[in-house]
């Protein structure tokens, strides 16, 4: 496997018979890990991460999350924090080898109650990236306001690789616009981001809501396996206060910073984010 390799795909079946489509690389002989990308991406933000850890030995599973992507919406329209663990839940059964899980803000919550919750998921580790037990309201009113902006969409790619600049002008831009196609549809003559429009809606509510802070920390301390948090060193979302009291709580927990990223910072800063996790995989493998 060398980086750079095409991903091959598969299909799961999540939480109420839900197809999550998904990009793999890596043998399938691997141990598996899997990465779950935050609300309001899809898979193919781990486009550069998949194929650099496949090449470390591991068989790596990216899928879409519910309502994101090419993955399945719910009938109903329900997208709370719970029906995502359940498909995590769904996803590590069908995988089995206990795998390894790295999710980053919506699917590091996720996998968080999924693994520290009965009944628990077997994995063999987690990697939380710009997560924890409690958001800054700043940062997450400033992500759901980005989300809830263009529900017109875009006329063009180009006019949507700019409003994500705009939304994160410490981010170096791509001379290609067309790299963030993956993360649109066409809907007649614009483009539309890639999730069912009834997702974001209440997404700041479910973020941080009475009692789930305690929640998540006692899911934390339930968890059989290592945890390693992965702060954005200028991230708006995980303050530093807050990610010292999630190690200071969760006895399996250490945590390492990556300096210039932000809450993003698999896209912020990927060759730094690898940096930070491989020693951390490496003792686990």
């Amino acid at each position: 496997m060398t980086p750079g390799e095409l991903p091959r795909p598969r299909r799961f079946l999540g939480h109420g018979g839900i197809l999550l489509t998904a990009d793999v690389w890596g043998s399938d002989s691997a141990p598996p890990l899997v990465l779950l990308h935050g609300g309001g991406q899809t898979r193919h933000a781990w486009g550069r991460t998949g194929p650099r850890l496949a090449a470390l030995g591991w068989q790596v599973i990216a899928p879409d999350l519910r309502g994101h992507g090419e993955s399945g919406w719910s009938a109903d329209g329900g997208y709370d924090l719970d029906l995502y663990a359940e498909d995590v839940r769904a996803l590590v059964a069908e995988l089995g080898g206990r795998p390894l899980l790295i999710g980053a803000s919506l699917g590091g919550l996720s996998a968080l109650l999924a693994a520290g919750e009965a009944p628990e998921a077997a994995i063999r580790a987690l990697v939380l990236v710009d997560v924890a037990h409690r958001p800054d309201p700043r940062g997450v009113r400033r992500i759901t306001e980005f989300m809830r902006g263009r529900p017109d969409g875009f006329a063009s790619v180009a006019e949507a690789a700019a409003a994500v600049s705009a939304h994160l002008p410490h981010r170096v831009r791509s001379d290609n616009p067309e790299g963030i196609r993956n993360n649109l549809r066409p809907h007649g003559d614009r483009w539309l981001w890639h999730w069912d429009p009834r997702m974001p809606a209440g997404f700041e509510g479910r973020m941080d809501p009475p009692g789930m802070a305690e929640r998540l920390l006692d899911a934390a301390c339930h968890t059989d396996a290592p945890i390693l948090l992965v702060r954005g060193g200028s991230s708006d979302v995980v303050r530093d206060d807050i990610a010292e009291q999630f190690c200071d709580r969760v006895p399996h927990a250490r945590r390492v910073d990556v300096a210039d990223a932000g809450h993003m910072v698999v896209g912020d800063r990927n060759e730094h984010f690898l940096d930070a996790i491989v020693p951390f995989l490496e003792g686990i493998a």
